[in-house]
């Protein structure tokens, strides 16, 4: 049996068993079973107001909400009483319980099994669990190794066919089943038991006590966690007979539920984009990944579950949707554009025309024409509009009519006013419909609902480091957001924000501890900053970077705004230079080439800081 001290180390004390002690892993596990939103939503009232949501605190007494909670940052933090953290410590506050007792409830939440001591059941489980990973692990090589031998022709010709070349049949791992029961006396002979070959579903058992092979004469792609274990397998034919089903998948079992994993994330979390493309097949991931473009997944089946989901929104900021542009993927793209926007996600949708599907569109039109279509994706609003827009002639009158009355519904469902003035400016010059009636209809039924535009964005109190020295109140603001990028963007913003920022800019002191340890990091990247970060102890910087990691920037672009702040901060120093200069040349003591010289760099700034405005 494996060993099993990376599930849990047993400590005993005077002979007796104490302690149970969780792996990192199966915290991990924990954490991404309970969504943050939903947690504590179950003990605060909760709305949304842009990418985040707001409360009445429950630390606290308040009328107003000033309690914020992140989606994207699965973080929440109090602008009042400055509490904050993560689902483990909000739970651990609420429940006035230690943090092991609120790993323990969250488990039980997210119906996750915990070791127990001297659990023999438990241990059970988790051997079978084993050797159904080795026996994938083993069956993964035993099918990628026969789609290189003479009986695999067929498979052969049709990886030829799909244009897949050697690399990525390797880094996909891509395979070729056998016949009848060649996988299932290949795994006997290396030492497997009938009931664990059975337990993955790779083998079944027919009437006459005969052991078959599920998958045979399919050309096989292992599915795999985010860790690279292969938890499960699909199957494609490749044979033309009717009967057979084009696609057959793994069932579920111990390890493997559909409706949590996405195939490819294990590679596509290694590209270091921000972004994820989200298409409907195996051979459309692969073959965006064989030219080049790494950070795309499929998803298990056509629709997109909440949990793969939270797992798309852990991995990355930003979700393209890439698929089928049937009837079937665009009703899916709908549904999943719903789940993720409930999970304060942003996703967008990606326009193709001309193929069916990603992997007909980049063979036919190359890499450059599909990028381009990913930097021109489309707001989840702009893809609400365009479905509508399918259900009415517009060269209609009436139809017309009815159309723009849908569409000023759908723009006062929008909370950011920023996002509904650029749509009703679109709709406007679009369909030649005078910006003042579109508004007059959607303020109509903004007061017609009762709804009140309030962002709820407070300000944080402030703190008493800040009431001894006052920050201006946008320079705090640049700060915040030089942390915030340099925490949640550090592979873009590192190296410029470093090189032109110094500690002497910051005047909060939260921030400059923040920026000093960052800048010390080696080879920095966002897992050792965040690591960084929870290492430092002091509870009022923890309850600082809760707030900075709950903040809505609404960053459309990480290089523009990286670029903007450095020219604020350019100007800022020009003006205080000037200042200086101005203060110096009232002195008395100056002779005629110091007065020349100030005056000479004054007037330099002078025109600099013309020529910036």
């Amino acid at each position: 049996m494996k060993d099993l001290s990376f599930i849990c180390r047993i400590i005993y004390l005077k002979g007796l068993v104490r302690v149970v002690q969780y792996s990192d892993e199966l915290k991990e596990d924990i954490r991404a079973a309970n969504d943050i939103v939903d947690v504590i939503s179950q003990y605060v009232t909760l709305k949304r107001s842009g990418r985040n949501f707001f409360g009445l605190c429950p630390f606290h007494k308040e009328k107003s909400p000033s309690f914020s909670v992140s989606p994207d940052r699965q973080y929440y933090h109090c602008f009042g009483c400055h509490k904050g953290g993560d689902v483990f410590n909000f739970i651990s506050e609420v429940e006035k319980v230690s943090f092991r007792e609120a790993l323990e409830i969250l488990a039980e939440r997210g119906r996750i099994e915990l070791p127990k001591v001297n659990d023999e059941e438990f241990n059970k489980k988790q051997y079978i669990k084993d050797r159904m990973y080795k026996i994938n692990s083993e069956t993964t090589m035993f099918y990628h190794e026969r789609l290189y031998k003479p009986l695999a022709k067929i498979a052969q010709n049709y990886v030829k066919q799909r244009k897949l070349d050697n690399a990525t049949l390797k880094a996909f791992k891509i395979g070729y089943s056998g016949e009848f029961n060649e996988l299932y006396k290949f795994l006997k002979s290396k030492g497997f038991k009938d009931e664990e070959i059975l337990s993955t579903g790779l083998v079944n058992k027919n009437d006459r006590g005969e052991f078959i092979d599920r998958f045979r004469k399919r050309l096989m792609f292992p599915i795999m966690d985010v860790n690279g274990r292969v938890v499960a397998f699909g199957g494609r034919k490749l044979e033309e007979n009717e009967k057979l089903a084009k696609y057959i998948n793994s069932n579920e079992n111990l390890i493997y539920s559909k409706k949590k994993h996405l195939f490819a994330l294990n590679l596509a979390k290694q590209s270091g984009e921000k972004k994820i493309i989200l298409v409907e097949g195996y051979m459309d991931a692969i073959s965006l990944h064989q030219r080049g473009i790494k950070n795309v997944v499929a998803s298990l089946g056509t629709a997109l579950t909440e949990e793969q989901g939270r797992l798309l929104r852990k991995y990355s900021e930003q979700v393209l949707f890439s698929y089928d542009s049937d009837g079937a993927g665009q009703e899916a793209i709908k549904r999943g554009l719903e789940i993720l926007e409930a999970q304060g996600c942003d996703a967008r949708v990606i326009q193709m025309e001309g193929a069916k599907d990603p992997d007909e569109y980049i063979i036919k039109y190359g890499t450059g024409r599909f990028n381009l279509l990913v930097q021109n994706a489309i707001s989840l609003t702009e893809f609400k509009i365009k479905v509508l827009k399918q259900n009415y002639n517009l060269d209609n009158p009436s139809d017309k009519v009815k159309f723009l009355r849908a569409v000023t519904k759908l723009l006062s469902e929008i909370d950011d006013k920023i996002e509904r003035e650029i749509f009703i400016e679109k709709i406007s010059n679009q369909y030649e419909i005078s910006r003042e009636a579109i508004y007059a209809e959607v303020n109509k039924i903004l007061y017609k609902n009762d709804v009140t535009i309030n962002n709820n964005q407070k300000s944080a109190p402030k703190k008493e480091t800040e009431e001894k020295n006052p920050v201006d109140e946008a320079a705090l603001k640049r700060e915040n957001l030089i942390i915030y990028l340099l925490i949640n963007n550090t592979k873009e913003a590192f190296v410029k924000l470093i090189s032109n920022i110094g500690l002497e800019d910051f005047k909060n002191e939260y921030n400059r501890v923040i920026f000093e340890k960052i800048k010390e990091i080696e080879d920095v990247s966002e897992d050792k900053v965040m690591k960084t970060i929870a290492n430092i102890e002091d509870e009022n910087l923890q309850r600082h970077v809760s707030e900075l990691m709950v903040s809505d920037y609404e960053i459309t672009s990480v290089q523009k705004c990286i670029d903007e702040l450095l020219l604020t901060y350019n100007k800022d120093r020009l003006n205080n230079r000037k200042l200086e200069i101005i203060k110096a040349l009232e002195r008395k003591d100056l002779n005629k080439e110091e007065v020349a010289s100030l005056e000479q760099e004054l007037s330099t700034i002078i025109v600099e800081l013309a020529r910036r405005k």
